[in-house]
């Protein structure tokens, strides 16, 4: 399931995970940045349920660019490489 779900978000995860210089992972990181994930998700959920009716397009940026943040974050956390993670953190040796 796991190896079906990397090939699906497998356009997200490339480009974190691609080269060969030197990293550093910590396992903290890795759970700092599903929280994160979380946070960014719920963040969206909240601003989608409490924005006026009548505000037209005015909140749908925040939205999206926090769902985005959300789904990102979860993609790596969950199925990226120690290497995906690290890059995310800018972690180098």
């Amino acid at each position: 399931m796991k190896a079906q779900l990397r090939k699906i978000f497998s356009f997200i995860l490339k480009p974190f995970e691609s080269g060969t210089e030197e990293y550093e992972y910590k396992p903290l990181n890795r759970k700092i940045l599903l929280f994160i994930s979380f946070m960014f998700s719920g963040l969206a959920i909240i601003v989608f349920y409490l924005t006026p009716e009548d505000s037209g397009l005015d909140y749908a940026l925040p939205v999206i660019v926090f769902s985005i943040i959300g789904i990102i974050g979860f993609v790596v956390g969950f199925l990226g490489n120690d290497r995906a993670i690290a890059k995310i953190w800018g972690s180098r040796k």
